[in-house]
């Protein structure tokens, strides 16, 4: 299996490598609560020795209703990104929409990101592999809901195709739509996805949502089994994930977007020092 690198800062993912941690906030809601989390992640995975990537997303485009907050809007969150970048020292991850968004999303992030309900669109893809590769980064794509692992091998060969054969695709497991405001993770899809040659991460937090489904909002937002986070998490590490991407919030029943879902932050450092003693025991 392909070891991928961020050369600038020296960060690998793949077979034998530590495991990576994509973590931060679901939307960027505002500069204080993107420093705050960046800085105890940061401080969190280096005293663990995990490779750090900071997550925050510019606009969630896919929100259950009109009136859910999105964020900040292109310009305002690569700004922010790019100061979480410069301020911490960490390299950052961060989601696009649009064709026209991924030359300037990769010029920021150096993991840019494929939502699963977009990796079934080949020029989202070919646009974002392009851009990535260009600007010395990597394609974090996220396994649709409806989209057997195997069959993520037909986005792995798009990319490949658009770059001229290199490699530079992280698939991510995130659940599959499993009946109506459900999702489920079968743990096999990991091990199956790596046999394309590729690091394969598990979004835990996501893969936890009840689409649709948040009883407070009487279906307007999207609820969530925050509990079951550090459970997805652990047996996806034990069936040989590369990666683990999680969200955090310091209120997480006053976040603006899938609350029921994220972390408290103070809870970082437990779940980071299992899921590394997981991977220990695995490697």
């Amino acid at each position: 299996m392909a070891v991928l690198k961020l050369k600038r800062w020296n960060l690998a993912i793949g077979e034998g490598q530590p495991l990576v941690v994509i973590a931060g906030v679901n939307v960027l809601e505002s500069r204080e609560l993107a420093m705050e989390t960046a800085r105890h992640l940061k401080a969190v995975t280096g005293e663990l020795g995990l490779p750090f990537v900071f997550k925050g997303s510019f606009d969630k485009a896919n929100r259950s209703s009109v009136a859910s907050y999105r964020g900040p809007g292109l310009e305002a969150g690569l700004a922010l990104l790019a100061e979480v970048k410069a301020e911490f020292g960490v390299p950052v991850a961060t989601d696009y929409h649009e064709v026209s968004q991924a030359e300037p999303v990769a010029r920021v992030a150096d993991l840019v990101q494929v939502p699963a309900f977009l990796s079934r669109q080949t020029d989202l893809v070919v646009a974002g592999a392009r851009a990535a590769l260009a600007n010395g980064g990597l394609l974090h794509v996220k396994k649709a809901q409806q989209m057997a692992p195997w069959d993520t091998r037909n986005i792995v060969d798009k990319v490949r195709d658009a770059v001229g054969g290199a490699d530079i695709t992280i698939l991510c497991e995130r659940g599959t739509q499993f009946g109506y405001n459900n999702l489920v993770v079968d743990m096999l899809a990991i091990p199956l996805m790596k046999k394309l040659g590729v690091p394969v991460t598990i979004d835990a937090t996501h893969a936890v949502q009840l689409p649709g489904a948040d009883p407070r909002t009487a279906g307007a937002s999207t609820g969530g089994r925050r509990d079951g986070v550090a459970v997805i998490a652990r047996s996806a590490v034990a069936a040989g994930a590369d990666g683990v991407f999680l969200e955090f919030h310091t209120d997480p029943d006053k976040a603006l977007c899938d609350g029921p879902s994220c972390l408290p932050l103070s809870a970082a450092r437990d779940l980071l020092a299992r899921l590394k003693a997981v991977h220990a025991v695995v490697s």
